[in-house]
């Protein structure tokens, strides 16, 4: 908007807003199957809204002048810990999202390694499977990751290997329930079990399975998942978010600790300067409370007994769904998993998952294509939600797939030119210039506006094809190609 002109009316702005969401993929239905999760249940967004609006500008920064902060937080954190283990003493923060519970997590296990150990160079040892999160923590605060391999069949942390890789600098040991690339539960006690006979810490992200799983247990007549929670011995932090499989508006999670001592270990605290005194619970300042009172109303509004019901139809959908996968000709699923998260493979080179998810998508479904990585071959991550619990929806996916197989088959798998890997391989992304980032790119298919083609294929296929440090240097410059000034 020119900032001479006359401001819109507001019709205007929302039918802007309304034109710009066209262009997104749709975040209610279950076609699309990542980032979203919708539970299907009518009224829960508008019930959410409303609650989110009425506390938009209450400031989370100081809960002394905002007491209903902690009324709702404190609601919030006790329904979570009752749920998944916690007990008289367990603690919790509310926090924006998954990203920064684990960040927190981090951050709590260096501080408490250095002032209860004297720790001075922490690590922290990670399955190959860990989210990213992690890897993001241990760069902002100084950790080295150590990553320890999984199981080629299952995926799963092997305690050996846990074991072994312990020592005196390990700050914090995390397993994954479920890990977000094949949706299956680490062994968790015995991971811990490891952790504790060094006395260091052992941390669960939960956060996208830990609040379905947690319920699931509740729902009689099908399988308990593993234990992974707070009530494991060992255990002293677990992260879950709410916005994934408790239906809440983004963003919204919990970190959950042992007790209140070992939270203190992650906060901030700061009086010296001629301000007011300042207390971070979170790496936020100020901050809304809006998704905490939506997160506080979704909880409210569902109850245990709606989630045992939401968790029952997705354990149920997802058994269908891999059932019918494993039907499907040139397709498998890898490992087993625990949760409702499945990883879909090619079983014949001549299928190319990358190409699958680009003829899956250009009818309308979205399916998150997953890299080879460490013994992971290339493959499509699906997630099921209560919206896509539903026979007939499974039926339709699993139709559409075992149509876009042979349309892949006959386009083919996409490929790279092994020369240009060779190239590649030898370029050294901390000296790359602006010339060779965008030679890259140019060979990756992204335009120098930053547009990406309609078929991402050929795309994902060089940045898989590429050294990991070189495709880290290039997807920063793919994205800043996105905001123009």
């Amino acid at each position: 908007m020119d900032d001479a002109a006359a401001p819109d009316s507001g019709d205007l702005i929302l039918a802007r807003l309304a034109q710009l969401r066209a262009a997104d993929l749709p975040v209610h239905g279950g076609r699309t199957m990542a980032y979203v999760y919708d539970s299907g249940l009518p009224g829960l967004d508008g019930l959410a809204a409303r609650a989110q609006a009425a506390f938009a500008g209450v400031n989370g920064l100081d809960m002394t002048a905002f007491p209903s902060v902690v009324t709702l937080e404190n609601d919030v954190v006790r329904q979570a810990a009752r749920l998944l283990g916690g007990g008289p003493a367990t603690a919790g923060t509310f926090t924006s999202g998954g990203t920064e519970s684990c960040l927190l997590a981090v951050l709590t296990a260096r501080e408490h390694a250095r002032r209860t150990r004297g720790v001075d160079a922490p690590e922290i040892v990670l399955p190959q499977t860990a989210h990213a999160a992690f890897h993001k923590a241990a760069a902002l605060f100084g950790l080295t990751p150590v990553t320890v391999p999984v199981d080629p069949r299952t995926f799963r942390m092997r305690p050996q290997d846990v074991a072994a890789a312990v020592t005196a600098r390990t700050a914090l040991v995390v397993a994954s329930a479920p890990s977000y690339a094949h949706g299956v539960v680490d062994p968790v006690p015995d991971v811990a079990a490891a952790a504790a006979e060094r006395d260091v810490l052992c941390h669960v992200d939960a956060c996208i399975g830990g609040w379905y799983l947690g319920h699931r247990r509740l729902a009689a007549g099908i399988a308990a998942p593993p234990p992974f929670d707070l009530s494991v011995p060992g255990v002293s932090s677990l992260s879950v978010d709410l916005h994934k499989y408790g239906y809440t508006p983004k963003g919204a999670s919990v970190l959950l600790f042992r007790d209140a001592e070992l939270r203190r270990h992650g906060w901030f605290a700061h009086a010296s300067w001629p301000g007011y005194p300042v207390v971070n619970a979170t790496l936020q300042g100020t901050k809304s409370a809006g998704p905490l009172a939506a997160a506080w109303a979704v909880l409210q509004h569902v109850g245990t007994g709606g989630y045992v019901e939401l968790a029952r139809r997705v354990h149920e959908a997802t058994a269908l769904l891999v059932d019918g996968i494993a039907a499907v000709d040139g397709l498998r699923v890898l490992g087993e998993p625990d949760a409702s998260l499945v990883a879909v493979a090619a079983d014949d080179p001549g299928t190319d998952p990358f190409v699958v998810a680009d003829e899956m998508r250009l009818r309308g479904w979205y399916l998150q294509p997953q890299p080879a990585h460490a013994g992971s071959p290339a493959n499509l991550h699906l997630t099921v939600t209560a919206a896509v619990a539903d026979p007939a929806r499974i039926a339709e996916l699993l139709a559409e797939l075992a149509a876009a197989v042979p349309r892949a088959r006959a386009l083919g798998p996409a490929t790279v030119d092994p020369g240009v890997a060779e190239v590649a391989a030898a370029l050294d992304p901390a000296t790359i210039g602006p010339a060779e980032v965008a030679l890259a790119l140019e060979v990756a298919g992204v335009g120098a506006d930053g547009a990406l083609p309609q078929r991402m294929a050929p795309v994902l296929a060089v940045l898989q094809a590429l050294p990991a440090p070189l495709t880290e240097r290039l997807l920063p410059e793919v994205v800043s190609r996105l905001y123009t000034p």
